[in-house]
């Protein structure tokens, strides 16, 4: 959205609060909705580690960029939150490991079940959630980087 700073100064003027939910490739926009008082809220998705993000996300993702959304965020007074849909096929231990350090120094991270019967890929319907037991395992793991660590089914 080109004119995303003007939108949420419109809507900030009119006395509302806002929320920004953003995939991390645009750095600079974010600090500058941060820094203006744009935003009163922030979620930012992190959907793998920086070594895997073009494989999951894509070739317009930018993991430079993303790292750097992670870092503004963590710096930033103004509420935010991380999270990530954790499925089997995409968060092996290793990637786990990498986001942890990525993570570490976060306020609030949560960690989205997977669906596979609600998916806006039919392909996705396949790939596997962890059990519950796993993911509560996978939540003590990124315990040890970020103090708040919550289960979403």
């Amino acid at each position: 959205m080109p004119d995303l700073l003007e939108f949420l100064r419109k809507v900030k003027d009119k006395g509302f609060k806002t929320k920004l939910d953003t995939n991390g490739n645009r750095p600079a926009v974010l600090k500058r909705a941060l820094d203006e008082g744009l935003v009163d809220y922030v979620a930012m998705d992190v959907k793998t580690s920086l070594a895997e993000y073009k494989n999951l996300a894509g070739i317009l993702a930018d993991p430079d960029k993303i790292a750097e959304s992670i870092e503004i965020l963590k710096a930033s007074p103004v509420e935010s939150e991380f999270r990530c849909t954790i499925l089997k096929e995409f968060h092996p231990q290793r990637v786990l490991d990498d986001m942890a350090e990525l993570l570490a120094g976060a306020k609030i991270f949560y960690l989205q079940k997977f669906r596979p019967g609600v998916t806006l890929k039919e392909e996705a319907g396949g790939y596997h959630p962890f059990t519950n037991e796993e993911t509560e395992e996978i939540a003590n793991f990124f315990r040890q980087t970020v103090p708040s660590v919550i289960i979403r089914a």
